[in-house]
């Protein structure tokens, strides 16, 4: 199966960098101070920027000041974050101008979670700084193809949790599911669906990427 396309948009979180372990026992602990129920919060979290998130579990609470307090924690806490398979090899093969990452995390913190997983730092990064209205929302992605000179319906997105998926969708990006982190995605928007990215090659033509996948559907 192969698309051709101009531009490469990338989640990080579970797309790039399997960092679950550290992301979970943070919310964990947070869930535990605040006696609520982690499930809750598991089932809504993955894909949303932090002040989303406890905007939608816990609206009683002051979410600004509670994501801070969880961002300052995650900093001192990637141990245990990797790179999923076959990611640097794919980002060191493009132009830096060519792809862009779209994170629901704070810019600093994705620069320094690719950054001790051993990926490329990318030339344009979309994080949950740089937008008002986070994922599932278009914006985000709308944004990361604008970084590129492009609309996000010249791009595919790598995703890997459905409020991603709804966003790169409804910005009119393809998408492709990346599953190697745990990604799972009920919203059925998704074209193709890999593991990790030695099911991903690429020919570089005049202003285009003839991108072939090898799905797992």
């Amino acid at each position: 199966m192969s698309i051709a396309v101009k531009g490469l948009l990338f989640d990080m979180d579970g797309t790039l960098v399997d960092s679950r372990q550290c992301i979970e026992a943070l919310w964990r602990n947070w869930a535990a101070r605040h006696k609520l129920d982690f499930a809750h919060i598991q089932a809504v979290m993955h894909g949303r920027r932090g002040v989303e998130t406890i905007q939608i579990v816990a609206p009683h609470l002051d979410a600004q000041s509670e994501v801070e307090l969880l961002l300052a924690e995650e900093a001192l806490t990637l141990e245990g974050t990797v790179a999923i398979a076959g990611a640097q090899e794919l980002l060191a093969s493009l132009d830096p101008n060519q792809w862009a990452v779209v994170t629901s995390a704070p810019r600093d913190l994705a620069l320094a979670k690719l950054a001790f997983a051993g990926l490329p730092l990318p030339t344009h990064i979309v994080g949950a700084d740089d937008v008002k209205d986070g994922k599932p929302h278009p914006a985000p992605f709308q944004m990361g193809a604008a970084k590129l000179g492009l609309t996000a319906d010249q791009c595919l997105a790598f995703e890997d949790a459905s409020a991603g998926v709804r966003s790169a969708h409804a910005a009119g990006a393809a998408v492709c599911l990346v599953t190697a982190a745990g990604g799972q995605d009920n919203s059925g928007l998704t074209q193709w669906q890999i593991d990790h990215y030695a099911q991903v090659s690429l020919q570089n033509a005049e202003h285009t990427l003839n991108v072939s996948i090898k799905s797992n559907e």
